[in-house]
C-alpha cells in the first residue's frame, strides 16, 4: 500500500467526521423516541413528605377506628379534633397529635406533598393496574383509578427507583388484591395521589403512601406497608395493621473515585482505591468500622482505540449500542471500516 498524501488524510479525516456526526445525530433521536414512546421510564425522585412522613395515619376532619387495628407511627387530625377508636387501636412507635402544632405542620407538609406527586411528570396514562408488573414512572387516570388482582412494582434492582400513581378522582382497591414489591423496589418509594377519595377494599395487602385531597376509608383487615394521609375529610380504619416503612437509601460511590475522607489513624495503600464504601457506619477513631472486606483494585490501563487496530474499539462501539442495539453494530461497524479501507486505498 503506498503511503497516504497530506490530501489523502485530510479527506479521510473529513470522511470520518461525517460518520461520526451521522452517528451522533441517529443516537439522539433513537434517544428521543425511545423517550416518547416509553414516557413512565423518565426517572424520578422521590416525594418528599417532610413531617407528614412519620405518620401511619392523618386525617383532616376526623380519624375513627373500628377493632384491633394497629399503627406503627404517628397518629393525627387537624383541623378537626376527633380521633376516635384507640384504644382498643393501639399506636406504636408514635403519639397521638390532634389540632396541635404538630399535625398543623404535617398537614402544611401534606398539602405540599401532594401537589408534588399531582404535578410529576412525563406519565403512562391507565385507568386500571393489577394482575400486571410495572417499572419505574408516573402512572396517570385522569378520572378514577382501580386496583385488581396483584401488582407487581419491580425497582430493576434500583433501591431508589420511584413510582407515582396519579388519579383524578378515586382509589378503590377491590378485595383481597394487593401490591407486591419486586427487583429492589422500596415501599418509602411508592406514592398514590388521589384526587378526591381512596377506599382499599377487604383483605387488601397496599404497599406505599396514600396522599388523599378528601378522605380514606380502609376495610376490614386491610394492611398497609405505607400511610394513609388525608388532607380535608376524615379517614375510616377497621380492623387494620398500618406502618410507617424505613428506607434504605444506597448511596453508590464510582470506581476509582478516592472518597475525601477517611477515617483518623488509617492508612490506605498506596495507588488503590476501595470500590465501595459503607454507608451509614460511624467508626470510632483510629478504627476502621466496615464489617465487611472490601478488596482494593488497581487502576486498569485503557488503550485508546486507535491503538488497537479496530477503530469500532472504545468510546465509538458504545455510541453504535446506543444508536443501533448489537444487531445493528455489526452491519455499521463493517461499512465503517470498509470505507476507511477504501479511503485508504485510494489514496
Amino acid at each position: 500500500m503506498k503511503p497516504l498524501s497530506a490530501f489523502s488524510h485530510h479527506n479521510l479525516g473529513t470522511k470520518a467526521s461525517k460518520y461520526l456526526a451521522l452517528l451522533a445525530t441517529t443516537s439522539l433521536v433513537f434517544g428521543t423516541i425511545l423517550s416518547w414512546a416509553s414516557p413512565a421510564w423518565a426517572s424520578q425522585p422521590s416525594v418528599d413528605l417532610g413531617t407528614a412522613g412519620t405518620f401511619a395515619v392523618l386525617g383532616g376532619t376526623t380519624v375513627t377506628n373500628t377493632g384491633a387495628t394497629v399503627l406503627s407511627g404517628n397518629l393525627g387530625v387537624n383541623p378537626g379534633t376527633a380521633i376516635t377508636g384507640f384504644p382498643p387501636g393501639i399506636v406504636n412507635n408514635g403519639t397521638q397529635y390532634a389540632a396541635d402544632p404538630t399535625a398543623l405542620q404535617a398537614q402544611t407538609d401534606l398539602t405540599a406533598a401532594y401537589n408534588d406527586a399531582a404535578g410529576r411528570t412525563p406519565f403512562a396514562t391507565v385507568s386500571t393496574v393489577g394482575n400486571q408488573t410495572l417499572t419505574p414512572g408516573v402512572y396517570k387516570s385522569s378520572s378514577s383509578l382501580a386496583l385488581n388482582g396483584t401488582l407487581i412494582l419491580n425497582g430493576q434492582n434500583n433501591p431508589n427507583s420511584v413510582f407515582i400513581f396519579q388519579a383524578g378522582s378515586t382509589l378503590i382497591t377491590a378485595s383481597s388484591s394487593s401490591v407486591v414489591l419486586t427487583g429492589g423496589a422500596q415501599a418509602c418509594n411508592v406514592f398514590w395521589q388521589v384526587g378526591s377519595s381512596a377506599t382499599l377494599g377487604t383483605s387488601t395487602t397496599f404497599t406505599g403512601t396514600i396522599l388523599a385531597l378528601t378522605s380514606a376509608t380502609v376495610d376490614t383487615g386491610a394492611t398497609v406497608s405505607g400511610r394513609i394521609l388525608a388532607q380535608n375529610g376524615q379517614v375510616s380504619l377497621d380492623n387494620n395493621i398500618i406502618t410507617v416503612p424505613s428506607c434504605n437509601n444506597v448511596t453508590t460511590t464510582p470506581t476509582g473515585t478516592t472518597p475525601t475522607t477517611s477515617p483518623t489513624g488509617t492508612t490506605s495503600p498506596t495507588g488503590t482505591t476501595p470500590t465501595t464504601t459503607p454507608t451509614g457506619t460511624t467508626s470510632p477513631t483510629g478504627t476502621t468500622g466496615s464489617t465487611t472486606s472490601v478488596t482494593p483494585s488497581s487502576p486498569t490501563a485503557t488503550v485508546p482505540y486507535a491503538h488497537t487496530g479496530k477503530p469500532w474499539s472504545g468510546w465509538l462501539y458504545w455510541l453504535l449500542v446506543g444508536s443501533f442495539g448489537v444487531g445493528g453494530l455489526g452491519i455499521v461497524s463493517t461499512q465503517i471500516y470498509q470505507r476507511y479501507s477504501k479511503s485508504s486505498r485510494s489514496g
